[in-house]
């Protein structure tokens, strides 16, 4: 709903920048009892990169960035529907700040892509591989 509240905006101007914020489970499934969370991050993928393509053209100065955090040391997991763990609890969770540092920087780079650790990068690189690999 965002997007189509601000894209006319943006389309008049003849520029502007969305930046979705997806999660590392978008690009590989690590937590199977998150599915429908998962789901949803790769929708929001696969949709910020074909709203990028469609606008490269005719709309130049319009950017659609997509940052994908790992694990956030949120209350997310005991608020989500049908619970989960605490977040605040994970070894190695980014603070919300580190999140936000990230996306100010995605602002200013306007960068396409970004995940907010570089490790979960290749992460999912090495699982895109894999799969690869053995398509079976």
């Amino acid at each position: 709903y965002a997007v189509g509240a601000v894209l006319p905006h943006f389309k008049a101007r003849g520029r502007g920048h969305i930046v979705n914020v997806s999660s590392v489970l978008g690009r590989r499934p690590w937590a199977l009892f998150r599915s429908a969370y998962s789901g949803a991050k790769h929708f929001l993928n696969a949709y910020s990169a074909m709203l990028r393509d469609e606008l490269r053209e005719a709309y130049p100065g319009i950017q659609v960035s997509v940052v994908s955090p790992g694990v956030v040391a949120t209350e997310f997991g005991i608020n989500a529907v049908h619970g989960g763990p605490d977040s605040r609890t994970f070894e190695g969770a980014q603070t919300a700040d580190e999140v936000a540092a990230v996306i100010a920087g995605v602002i200013r780079s306007r960068a396409a892509d970004v995940y907010t650790r570089p490790e979960s990068r290749q992460a999912v690189l090495d699982y895109l591989a894999e799969l690869a690999q053995n398509p079976a």
